[in-house]
């Protein structure tokens, strides 16, 4: 083989081909560059690629920044982070995507909304990684909240009173852990299909990030032996068909949580799999962060409907 076609793209650098030799590398000539000038013109804007120290105040930490179309620097923006911190890979996005609904939809709500990649997470180092080991308590969420603070340094708009997570599986998992341990710095939580305690979770994920035999380090994870802690308004989302984390998981957190007298809201929705809440959980996040974040009220689903 002598030659190889070569498509790459950046967060904010839409995709690129050329044809390279598989000899050297070297660009023998471009083909193609993707046209996103519509996507501009209708007000498109690229998300920012913002780096911080974490908690040792030396390692950087990669992660992007997404503010709403109409964005305005003289105004105070509630932040939402949106986790998913594995481990056992890098999930801040590096490709360009030019609608990231996860995101950008809470942004056009008005709030800043960002994802980090933390301790714990891969392709950095051993040592980088092997923060979580037997520590998924952990959730690198130290370093998280370092580079929010950091960003809101730089980005004075940030209102870093007024932070919310959410997430999806082991990011349902991470952000239910997040109001229980770090309340004093993530004042909501929307939180899907975790895999709430990782002693009754598929084998397989578990011990391999969490070893054999089963010790305290999965019960120091555990949200269901914490769940006494919750002090911040939390959502908790299951699909009722999910086979990638059992319904139970959830449903053991929402115990322990009756049991300790906790105010919070549960959602299920029938004959889902394992979902961040489909269209009706969309609605239900938007409502729960623009009710406890804003402290404004939604407007009544059936007056959107007719619009």
């Amino acid at each position: 083989m002598n030659y190889l076609v070569d498509v790459y793209s950046m967060v904010d650098k839409a995709p690129v081909a050329v044809l390279r030799s598989a000899k050297d590398g070297q660009v023998v000539m471009p083909l193609e560059t993707a046209d996103i000038s519509r996507l501009i013109a209708e007000g498109w804007k690229a998300p920012e690629v913002f780096t911080a120290k974490g908690r040792d105040g030396k390692t950087d930490m990669w992660g992007l920044i997404v503010r709403p179309t109409n964005f305005d620097p003289n105004k105070k923006y509630p932040v939402i982070e949106y986790i998913y911190q594995g481990p056992g890979d890098q999930y801040v996005p590096k490709n360009f995507i030019p609608y990231n609904w996860y995101m950008t939809s809470l942004a056009e709500l008005g709030f800043i909304v960002v994802m980090v990649d933390g301790m714990g997470t891969s392709f950095r180092s051993r040592e980088f990684e092997n923060v979580c080991y037997k520590n998924l308590k952990d959730a690198g969420l130290p370093d998280h909240i370092a580079w929010i603070k950091a960003a809101a340094q730089k980005y004075s708009y940030m209102d870093i009173e007024r932070v919310g997570i959410y997430g999806c599986s082991a990011g349902g998992q991470e952000s239910t852990n997040a109001v229980l341990l770090h309340p004093d710095f993530y004042k909501a939580a929307y939180s899907a299909c975790g895999c709430h305690d990782n002693r009754m979770d598929k084998i397989w994920w578990n011990e391999l990030w969490l070893g054999y035999p089963v010790g305290d380090q999965y019960k120091e994870g555990s949200n269901v032996e914490n769940a006494h802690l919750l002090s911040r308004p939390l959502m908790l989302v299951v699909g009722e068909l999910d086979d990638n984390v059992d319904p139970a998981s959830t449903m053991q957190v929402v115990n322990a949580l009756i049991k300790a007298n906790k105010d919070f809201e549960l959602v299920v929705i029938p004959g889902a799999h394992h979902t961040m809440g489909e269209d009706f959980g969309e609605h239900k996040r938007y409502d729960f962060f623009v009710r406890h974040l804003m402290g404004g009220n939604p407007p009544k689903w059936d007056e959107i409907k007719k619009q």
